[in-house]
């Protein structure tokens, strides 16, 4: 390989090759990218064509809200009008910078239930069960618990992914573990260990009051390896000899170049852009390919569809004490803890705010947790737009397991166009009856007694919402994405013909190329996708380099013993 380490400009070799060339510098990207270069026995280039994680923006844990609303670092993408959702417009964000997504992400690390991916392994994944998966988030974690307890056995502490806890200073945070607690749902103070189910302490990607990307992690060290390059450019296609890949053509400084692969290339490039790089590449569904005139290399009618997301509304109550962020939320509050952050790394900055949590059942019969909430001591929106007046808190819920799915279709064949993504939300009545479910727990939860010293009217949905299609109609206008996209190059049996990648991540039907990202997922895991997407770098770096898989760790997750009877613990 030409040239020595750290990041390409936009003027050098016009040729350049590497063994592994991956595209996307995400999660899975930078993970891929540090394992593939570690031995320094392969060369590795890795395509980004977003710019530099440097500066506040990105760095600071409490600003999450503003790089994934900047054109600067995000793809800016958007669905399709959604029939479900009153025919709106969601957005999408997707990291186009050092990092991929993992920059602009809300910092929130769940490793997702053991169950999820023994449910991959029924669909046709083959060794990513749960037991076979556990070993590779150990290693990938570097787990602080703060002194705030957890399950130990199951963490790792020597990996390059920083995990930590909030401060949790704000009594709020501690009066909806208690009322989680009053309402029978349970406790746990590791939802990431052996029990997921339950109210605790919430877990980040922060480290010494930064945000820890993917880039800090694994990336930017081992750019400083002189088998690393990370060159600037926007990826076109995979270039095909054949059913077989040896390149990526990219665009760069006005130029069409092509970055040629010895051995493999590797999709890391999000749920959005992998299944769009095939079907620009010719593999994909053969009817959609010739529509656009592109030649069809592999029919593989599985590509670009089982599109999964994760949506949220947000529970918001008024509060009765002056003890939420709202005191913060003018210029002088954030300039303050900025400041603070900026010299000290510490104070309201250094956190994302999202510091304590919870995973429950929806109803009896479900035999582990189908409901995430994330609480925040402040009523606002995700994106920071749109705070409620004056002081107020809320829960942002909803379905982890819904049952809609859509897709990711070419808009044309011109490879620097966006792509077409329909979710398809809310259009299973399983998935409206489950919505409905997890805005009366949350309900159920600000009610509690533990809340009573703070609680005020509910903000939202408002005390006029309350039969079923009255909450229906609240989730339909109000329900937002929680940016969890994924399963849009599934992972299945090589005889599977909807599948898009083998259980080893070999796109099926050609050879030379693998897609390693959040897209191969079979089914939506429990939580935030960062960690599993990581996860799969890990994973698929052992499969590619001809190791054998780390030993499985048998250890069973905790199931409720009632879990047939009821949604709650010990009734």
């Amino acid at each position: 390989m030409t040239g020595g380490a750290g990041e390409v400009g936009m003027t050098g070799a016009a040729a350049l090759q590497a063994d592994y060339v991956i595209v996307g510098s995400g999660s899975a990207g930078s993970a891929l990218a540090a394992r593939l270069s570690e031995d320094g026995r392969h060369s590795v280039i890795v395509i980004e064509h977003g710019g530099t994680d440097a500066g506040p923006f990105i760095q600071m844990p409490a600003a999450l809200s503003y790089p994934m609303n900047m054109s600067r670092y995000d793809w800016g993408f958007a669905s399709q009008p959604e029939p479900g959702l009153n025919g709106r417009r969601l957005a999408c964000p997707r990291g186009k910078v050092l990092g991929g997504s993992s920059s602009i992400n809300g910092m929130v690390y769940v490793r997702g239930h053991a169950r999820d991916f023994d449910h991959w392994a029924e669909m046709g994944a083959a060794g990513w069960n749960g037991a076979a998966v556990a070993p590779y988030f150990r290693r990938m974690e570097h787990w602080h618990d703060g002194g705030h307890g957890g399950d130990a056995d199951w963490r790792g502490t020597d990996g390059p992914l920083h995990v930590t806890r909030g401060p949790r200073k704000n009594p709020l945070f501690h009066a909806f573990v208690e009322a989680g607690a009053q309402a029978g749902f349970g406790r746990t103070d590791d939802y990431n260990g052996q029990r997921q189910e339950g109210f605790g302490p919430m877990e980040m990607t922060v480290w010494q009051g930064r945000r820890w990307s993917a880039a800090n992690a694994y990336l930017r060290p081992a750019m400083k390896r002189g088998n690393l390059r990370v060159v600037r450019g926007l990826a076109r296609r995979v270039v095909m000899e054949g059913a077989r890949a040896t390149g990526v053509e990219i665009r760069r400084g006005g130029r069409i170049e092509v970055i040629g692969a010895r051995a493999e290339v590797i999709l890391a490039a999000s749920s959005i852009n992998s299944p769009k790089l095939l079907m620009q590449s010719g593999i994909g569904p053969g009817a959609q390919l010739a529509a656009h005139g592109i030649p069809v290399i592999a029919d593989r009618p599985g590509v670009g569809g089982n599109l999964q997301d994760h949506l949220e509304v947000y529970v918001q109550q008024a509060c009765t004490q002056p003890i939420t962020l709202n005191r913060h939320w003018n210029l002088i509050g954030k300039g303050l803890a900025g400041a603070q952050w900026l010299f000290f790394k510490r104070g309201l900055g250094a956190s994302n705010q999202f510091e304590s949590a919870a995973f429950i059942r929806s109803r009896a019969g479900v035999d582990y947790p189908d409901i995430q909430m994330h609480f925040i001591p402040i009523a606002v929106r995700y994106d920071g737009k749109a705070p409620a007046e004056g002081e107020g808190f809320q829960i942002h819920v909803g379905p982890m397991r819904a049952t809609s799915r859509g897709a990711v279709t070419l808009a044309s064949a011109d490879p620097e166009a966006a792509p077409e993504i329909r979710f398809n939300y809310m259009s299973t009545e399983q998935d409206v009856v489950d919505f409905r479910r997890a805005v009366r727990a949350a309900r159920e939860v600000l009610a509690q007694p533990a809340f009573a010293p703070y609680r005020g009217k509910e903000i939202q949905p408002g005390a006029a919402v309350r039969s079923d299609a009255e909450v229906d109609a609240f989730v339909r206008e109000h329900a937002e994405s929680a940016y969890h996209p994924c399963g849009t190059c599934r992972m299945g049996r090589a005889d599977d013909p909807g599948a898009v990648v083998d259980p080893e991540t070999r796109v099926i039907g050609v050879e030379g190329l693998r897609v390693a990202d959040s897209s191969i997922f079979p089914r939506i895991p429990n939580g935030n996708l960062n960690a599993p997407s990581i996860m799969v770098g890990e994973k698929a770096a052992d499969m590619i380099l001809g190791r054998a898989p780390l030993p499985p760790e048998n250890a069973e997750p905790w199931i409720a013993p009632n879990w047939r009877e009821s949604d709650r613990e010990g009734v």
